[in-house]
């Protein structure tokens, strides 16, 4: 490609606001450009690394046996509501209507469209197992879009959805994609880790995530310092024991603490620690309000939440139905005589809480001296918290520590539990009726981009490994007004294109400190520059990963870099 034909708009200076090195780079390199607000365009060196992503991942799935196939973008609202997983306050599914008042997504997944097509269309057990996979954009309204294409509202997916008569089945496939999944990352040169993981429902099987570890990434990893345990902070069970206090109990009392509200407050008025306190969080549950209890220094973890209580739909109350519901506002909420058809949940931590101090529902007022198992009842414990350092490793091996990643891909054993809300149901050999088991497997390929370019850069610009680079070769020659040497970069275009290398040739009117600089910037593995030994058919060829550089003749340049190629 003659880089005076295509559209390569390097930048000098960057904006201010541009918060992480993979953003920064593809924007000063001229891979991407910004739409709007967490939307891009990928320009033609972004989609030229783009399809090389997309070929390895058909080629690994077909390998696999899945089928590719395009599924709609523009879905039926109703679809994900019938599959309880749009709620009206779901900000983040981005909603639409078409000129008849139809109420419409663009689509955030595609299981139940996909599931949808199964029940009409799979009826026997003998086209089962079967797997199918696409690669399309998905769409997700993020409120701050940030980090580039590691965090956007319009992003690139590989998705995989299988159908099974039997769960071992499903675990058959499910272990193999993860072998794929871990050839493609191992492909891309990326260290990464496979972790527990949500099942994202509350009768999901089995669920991993794939994770390249980042300061910047919004996944939190609990793991182990003694062994190999490792996973998503959102399921990380607690297995910390809390020893009953053999304190006595003081007599319930109520105190007037005005201003005090937040649990900093609460601590600083009445010179007590954090595990002296109740946090009271009203949540709705499937409709129903639910008040939720955790000891002062420890944070609700919702996804627990939301699994122990087997629940479809979880939010936080509004403060109009908090004020509605106990009469007071967030910070004055408690687990005392509360209203009777209001569940408590409370975290394990909370049976060792002697004398402790919680919220009165009654603003400007707290209770002290509050015992759980005599002031208030308990509907049922559980493990509802987010782990934290120093608790004990769920394995019982070390204490847990905890690191931030970027998940790049995930897979889930399903199970049944969409296929049955959609009655995708298959006649097994003895002429039974019974639903479909499911697997969705998922790999964020602009993410995945992202991730590379995050990685595979310097302080001149990117260094792409030779699989993945845009093209292989950049042919430059210094001055395209010396004839000698456009002359026999034309002739080394031709050559190197004939022996099907791809070559950018740089055959732009400007000076040659501005084509270096360019060059860096993009990053191709070979730089091959034609400049004044050109009359003497000699060039010079730049290792971009290394800085070496050669002078090779023209004749012996074929060769040599078949022969780094091959081995590099």
């Amino acid at each position: 490609m003659k880089q005076s034909l295509t559209l390569i708009p390097t930048l000098r200076e960057m904006p201010s606001d541009i918060e992480v090195k993979s953003h920064k780079m593809l924007l000063r390199a001229g891979f991407l450009r910004q739409s709007t607000s967490g939307v891009y365009s990928y320009l033609p060196l972004a989609k030229r690394v783009l399809n090389k992503l997309e070929k390895m991942i058909s080629e690994e799935m077909e390998r696999l046996g899945a089928i590719e196939i395009t599924l709609p973008s523009l879905q039926p609202k109703d679809i994900l509501q019938h599959s309880f997983r749009f709620h009206e306050k779901d900000e983040e599914v981005l909603q639409l209507k078409d000129r008849n008042e139809r109420q419409l997504i663009l689509a955030p997944s595609h299981e139940e469209v996909m599931t949808q097509l199964m029940r009409d269309e799979i009826k026997s057990y003998k086209k089962l197992p079967i797997t199918f996979y696409q690669i399309q954009s998905k769409f997700r309204d993020e409120s701050r879009p940030r980090y580039g294409l590691l965090r956007s509202k319009e992003f690139l997916m590989k998705a995989a959805y299988s159908y099974h008569a039997t769960e071992e089945s499903l675990e058959a496939t499910y272990l193999q994609m993860s072998d794929v999944y871990s050839s493609i990352l191992s492909r891309l040169g990326l260290y990464y880790e496979m972790i527990d993981a949500d099942t994202r429902t509350a009768d999901g099987l089995k669920a991993h995530e794939f994770i390249v570890a980042s300061d910047i990434g919004e996944t939190t990893i609990a793991y182990s310092d003694e062994s190999n345990y490792a996973s998503n902070i959102e399921i990380t069970p607690v297995v910390t024991s809390y020893p009953s206090s053999e304190k006595p109990m003081n007599p319930l009392e109520k105190v007037e603490t005005p201003q005090v509200k937040t649990i900093e407050e609460v601590c600083s008025f009445f010179t007590k620690e954090q595990t002296d306190c109740m946090k009271s969080i009203v949540f709705k549950v499937d409709g129903e309000f639910v008040v939720v209890l955790v000891r002062g220094d420890h944070q609700i973890n919702p996804i627990k939440l939301r699994n122990a209580l087997k629940a479809q739909s979880l939010t936080l109350a509004t403060e109009e139905e908090i004020e509605q519901l106990l009469g007071c506002t967030i910070g004055s909420i408690g687990p005392i005589k509360l209203p009777v058809n209001v569940k408590v949940i409370a975290d394990l931590a909370i049976q060792s809480i002697r004398n402790g101090i919680a919220g009165a529902n009654e603003d400007g007022y707290h209770y002290i001296n509050v015992n759980p198992e005599r002031d208030f009842a308990v509907n049922s414990y559980e493990d509802i918290r987010y782990i934290q350092e120093g608790d004990p490793s769920p394995d019982g091996n070390g204490t847990i520590r905890l690191k931030k990643g970027i998940e790049v891909g995930h897979i889930r054993m399903s199970g049944t539990w969409l296929t049955e809300k959609f009655n995708a149901n298959f006649i097994d050999e003895n002429g039974q009726s019974k639903p479909m088991y499911m697997g969705s497997f998922g790999l964020g390929i602009s993410r995945l981009l992202a991730v590379m370019a995050e990685i595979y850069q310097d302080e001149n610009g990117f260094v792409w490994p030779k699989q993945f680079s845009p093209y292989d070769i950049h042919l430059i020659p210094v001055n395209i007004h010396d004839e000698v040497q456009f002359d026999l970069a034309s002739q080394l275009y031709h050559i190197l294109t004939s022996y099907h290398f791809d070559v950018l040739f740089d055959d732009r009117d400007e000076r040659a400190g501005v084509k270096f600089i360019d060059s860096d910037l993009i990053g191709l593995p070979v730089r091959v520059t034609i400049g004044k030994r050109a009359s003497e058919g000699i060039v010079e060829v730049k290792i971009r990963r290394t800085g070496e550089i050669f002078e090779w003749a023209k004749e012996e340049l074929i060769d040599r870099l078949n022969e780094y190629f091959r081995s590099h």
